[in-house]
């Protein structure tokens, strides 16, 4: 299933407010069903997580681990990705497990 990345502002905005939603300590993802052929996905560091090379650093390792994650996710969804403050200082094994802990208890796995 091919993934492509969310761009636009309202986009990220109707999930937000019609999507789902779990939090861990490390992320926030919000989710919902769409009729593409496959996954859209957003990610958001906020300048609350540090300098322009943390908040780098902290998309590609999240960027990662979705990849790792996506084989789990069977029917295609939208689905924005957020860190939290946290998410800088923690390991990208403690982010991989936040991850799939969360695509779990949101039922995104079924």
């Amino acid at each position: 299933m091919k993934t492509i990345s969310l761009k636009q502002n309202r986009d990220f905005q109707r999930l937000y407010k019609r999507g789902g939603k779990a939090v861990s300590k490390n992320l926030i993802i919000y989710y919902r069903k769409n009729q593409e052929q496959g996954h859209r996905v957003g990610i958001t560091v906020s300048k609350k997580v540090g300098s322009a090379v943390v908040r780098n650093k902290v998309k590609r390792r999240i960027k990662e681990c979705f990849r790792k994650v996506e084989g789990k996710i069977p029917k295609p969804h939208d689905i924005v990705i957020v860190a939290r403050p946290r998410c800088a200082e923690s390991e990208f094994s403690d982010i991989l497990k936040d991850l799939e802990k969360l695509v779990i208890e949101s039922g995104l796995c079924e």
